[in-house]
């Protein structure tokens, strides 16, 4: 499967030769589908970086540790919405 930044270099490609504007109708309409499903998939993955930022809890005399952040749960623990 290819990362996050394969899928933009990709997206943004298609973005380039449909904004030139010199496809016929059918090689724009492959293209813009094909658009559409790498910007769904980089949309996938920057939600999933997001819910896993990790943050540095103080544990007082033992220093601190990296623990996962899931932003999700905690907008769903505080009633707030994106």
């Amino acid at each position: 499967m290819a990362n996050f930044e394969e899928d933009l270099k990709a997206l943004e490609s298609v973005v380039e030769q449909l904004e030139r504007g010199d496809l016929s109708l059918e090689d724009s309409v492959r293209l813009f589908e094909e658009g559409m499903k790498l910007s769904d998939a980089c949309k996938r993955e920057l939600e999933a970086a997001e819910g896993k930022i990790q943050v540095l809890v103080d544990r007082g005399k033992s220093g601190m540790k990296v623990v996962d952040f899931d932003l999700k749960d905690e907008v769903e623990a505080n009633g707030d919405r994106k």
